[in-house]
């Protein structure tokens, strides 16, 4: 064989197409939408988000273990809630596990009543008891805000009741203003204290109808993240009175989140608080037109079950869920954005019986431009590709 018989041999040999990532593909898809109803985690690049930081004075030195611009969120933070003074974490599962251990050294009772649907039980892996060693009883089973009957009526005594703003699992559910003081009051007549996870307390304002100090005001002590509502790159801030949080800095220091240099979170969540947290009341009240829409265009297919849940928004998040597995979901969420450069949807998540999956729709300022007959278009056309795809319901 000759050398030219030898090149045109190698021109013939074709590789074998590599298979996609799952995650890459949805990624691409979500990034590549024209339209898009919610934003996702995932999607911002490293340049995007550093272009994102910006200080008003970039001479400044930089933060060392806590001070310059970190204390300066501290501060502010300390001043929305109306609280004595407030320690920035590195995130929140560290806040409130010190927060609850400071509470059962003062109280002289280890165990915590909360929800068994709240994050340190369902998100932490055990923590406040293999960390913190601390006990947990819960007032209620039910997919629902606990009573304060319920509270009342625990068998036995608690140091802390931990109540989470709002709760997440069940469909981001809060009680009524009353309901919330009747709560906080029946824990007082048990001699415990209170704790606020207020991860996502900041959209909570038009719910309760009160300013965020009235609220965390009915507490001994709140947590608030940075980036689940205000877009921060992370972290979070325990506030409450300056002993509390005095002795908070030092657990932090003993869990290790004592950091270095944090400046990059501080201003992204000082930039959270200036660009987003005026926009929340906002976006709750447009996740009502939003999921109002969704029911109509969902009553008005061929899907033969669905849920938003609560039916009524009480924040700016909220779950569907439909009778079809996941993946199926999620593949038509997919080729919905690559097709047609509208996301209506992202990824679906099995919940509940088999054959059951739920997504959750965080509403932010690209929402905002969708009307109801946007919605009713979107959904008809998710239908159809879910329908194409031969999902079983």
């Amino acid at each position: 064989m000759s050398d030219t018989d030898e090149h045109v041999e190698e021109d013939r040999t074709v590789e074998e197409p590599q298979e996609r990532d799952p995650q890459e593909r949805e990624l691409a898809a979500w990034r590549g939408a024209r339209r898009r109803l919610s934003r996702a985690a995932k999607e911002p690049t490293v340049g995007e988000l550093l272009a994102s930081l910006t200080t008003p004075d970039p001479d400044e030195p930089a933060d060392v273990y806590g001070d310059g611009v970190v204390a300066r969120l501290e501060e502010r933070v300390a001043e929305l809630l109306g609280t004595e003074a407030a320690a920035y974490f590195p995130s929140g599962t560290m806040a409130q596990q010190v927060a609850l251990r400071c509470w059962a050294g003062r109280t002289g009772n280890p165990v915590v009543a909360l929800h068994p649907m709240s994050h340190p039980e369902r998100w932490e892996g055990g923590a406040l008891t293999t960390v913190a060693g601390l006990r947990t009883v819960h007032p209620t089973d039910e997919s629902r805000q606990p009573t304060a009957d319920e509270v009342r009526e625990l068998p036995e005594p608690f140091g802390t009741l931990m109540v989470e703003l709002p709760l997440r699992d069940p469909g981001f559910l809060l009680p009524s203003w009353e309901e919330l003081c009747a709560l906080v009051e029946a824990a007082r007549e048990r001699d415990a204290v209170v704790h606020f996870d207020g991860a996502r307390l900041w959209e909570t304002t038009v719910h309760f109808g009160r300013p965020l100090a009235e609220i965390a005001g009915l507490a001994d002590s709140v947590y608030v993240s940075f980036y689940k509502s205000l877009g921060g790159l992370s972290g979070a801030v325990l506030a409450g009175s300056a002993s509390l949080v005095a002795e908070a800095r030092q657990w932090r220091l003993r869990y290790g989140g004592r950091v270095f240099r944090q400046f990059p979170q501080a201003l992204s969540a000082l930039a959270g608080l200036e660009r987003e947290l005026p926009k929340l009341p906002s976006y709750v009240e447009h996740a009502k037109v939003v999921a109002a829409a969704l029911g109509d265009g969902f009553g008005a297919s061929a899907v033969p079950w669905f849920r938003i849940n609560p039916e009524v928004p009480q924040t700016h998040q909220f779950q569907v869920w439909l009778p079809y597995g996941a993946e199926a979901l999620t593949e038509a969420a997919v080729r919905q954005a690559e097709e047609t450069g509208t996301c209506l949807f992202r990824r679906w998540w099995p919940d509940g019986p088999p054959g059951m999956s739920m997504t959750e729709l965080t509403i932010t300022e690209e929402a905002l431009s969708w009307t109801a007959p946007d919605v009713h278009k979107a959904v008809a056309d998710y239908v159809a590709f879910l329908t194409e795809a031969g999902a079983q319901a």
